[in-house]
């Protein structure tokens, strides 16, 4: 049986300690976008395939070209049936919200900025964001920022727009190819890892990581006291 999953901390944050913003991958980090992409592949295996060429396509391009091209190249690189990219975008705006990623955004929210940073298109990137229910200070697309991560180009068009300095902002990544972005730009990460995933070959550790987003809070809570 499953080990219960740990709440989310309740504990009120202090602005002192906390970072001034906190910066979030939206479809890994935040949203389970892996449910999505399997019931649209028709199974677990054949989606995870799926998403996996998805993002060796994504993380090896840079500039931006169009996510939905992305989608539908990956998923004919890996067999699927030309019908489940139109399959998961008529599932997009049922993306699960992760547990504890809401409770997460509230406690955050009066107390610094929240942006998201997210590989996607313009209009499929504000459509999921709006998911989370919050009114987000920043959403930085890959299409806006004119390049895929981990180029340090989207996470630097986030705090620009922001207006804070990386050494004052932290991360939470949803996949562990972001600490190759967020290592260039200075942005101290915790990685959300749901699904176990191994650290990419080459990839920077990040400062935390784990299954859930129950530990992001206390680890932001203490980021003020850290060196």
């Amino acid at each position: 049986m499953q080990a219960p999953i740990a709440p989310i901390a309740t504990t009120a944050p202090t602005e002192a300690s906390l970072p001034r913003a906190v910066l979030f991958d939206l479809l890994t980090a935040l949203l389970d976008s892996w449910t999505v992409w399997n019931a649209a592949a028709g199974s677990e295996e054949k989606g995870r395939a799926w998403r996996a060429e998805y993002l060796r396509l994504t993380y090896g391009c840079g500039a931006y070209v169009p996510y939905e091209q992305l989608v539908k190249d990956a998923a004919r690189n890996t067999g699927m049936a030309d019908s489940a990219p139109d399959a998961l975008e008529a599932q997009w705006d049922t993306l699960p919200v992760w547990d504890g990623a809401r409770e997460l955004l509230a406690a955050l929210k009066p107390h610094c900025k929240l942006a998201v940073v997210t590989n996607c298109s313009r209009r499929l990137g504000h459509r999921a964001a709006a998911r989370l229910g919050i009114d987000w200070d920043v959403v930085v697309t890959s299409e806006e920022a004119g390049f895929y991560k981990p180029d340090p180009r989207p996470y630097r068009a986030a705090l620009d727009q922001l207006g804070v300095k990386a050494e004052d902002a932290a991360f939470v990544a949803g996949s562990g190819y972001d600490m190759f972005g967020t290592s260039v730009v200075g942005l101290r990460t915790y990685w959300h890892n749901r699904v176990g995933l191994a650290l990419p070959q080459g990839a920077p550790s990040p400062e935390l990581q784990g299954a859930t987003l129950a530990p992001a809070l206390p680890w932001l809570q203490s980021f003020g006291r850290r060196a």
